[in-house]
């Protein structure tokens, strides 16, 4: 129904159940439920912001949920699309998770890091891994956390590289698939290890 919102910041609050902004659009005050990390991202009160949105409809009430950034919403759709990932589960791992590690973490199936997020447990983030991955790589949503964001290319990956190259994969394929991959691998001097899990990657 909303794609955004654009208005003054007219305050902004934390209650126990949550991390509210209320945003001032044309004399009208929305009150949108932000996670911990929009927050705490120093919006001024009183400054022109503009929030991406998400109403929650339930069947004795609506909400807002407001994002920064339109890419956190989207993958806020995605959490909500699991079943037990409810909004306030969502916001709290999105409050806890920075967008791009959130992705990485799911995407290399590291269920352990979704359990430092309130109310998570063991079970509940193997199943966010179990039906988010595929969906995020077939949605080209890559993004890899800062401790991988420069990588150090062995001479196995160059190796790898050659042959994906012959193969007709461009460059810039290569790149977003070793960004993936190479958190997996055991070895990363082992080249057909390498090989292996990326024609993996790029065959999904």
């Amino acid at each position: 129904m909303f794609e955004y919102l654009k208005g003054i910041l007219a305050d902004k609050y934390t209650t126990q159940t949550g991390y509210y902004f209320i945003l001032d659009v044309n004399g009208v005050g929305y009150r949108l439920e932000v996670s911990e990390i929009d927050y705490n991202s120093d919006p001024d009160k009183n400054s022109e912001i503009k929030l991406f949105t998400k109403l929650i409809h339930k069947e004795d009430s609506m909400s807002l949920c407001g994002f920064i950034k339109k890419e956190t919403r989207d993958i806020f759709n995605y959490l909500t699309s699991v079943s037990g990932v409810g909004t306030k589960m969502a916001l709290a791992l999105l409050g806890s998770f920075d967008t791009a590690d959130l992705i990485s973490i799911v995407i290399n199936e590291e269920y352990k890091q979704l359990t430092l997020a309130k109310g998570v447990g063991q079970k509940l983030a193997q199943k966010i891994i179990l039906e988010l991955r595929d969906k995020l790589i077939k949605a080209n949503i890559t993004a890899v956390p800062s401790k991988l964001s420069d990588i150090e290319l062995t001479s196995a990956c160059k190796e790898t590289t050659s042959i994906l190259l012959s193969l007709g994969y461009t460059e810039e394929e290569i790149n977003t698939a070793f960004k993936v991959v190479l958190g997996k691998c055991e070895n990363k001097d082992d080249s057909e290890e390498i090989l292996r899990e990326t024609l993996k990657y790029l065959s999904m």
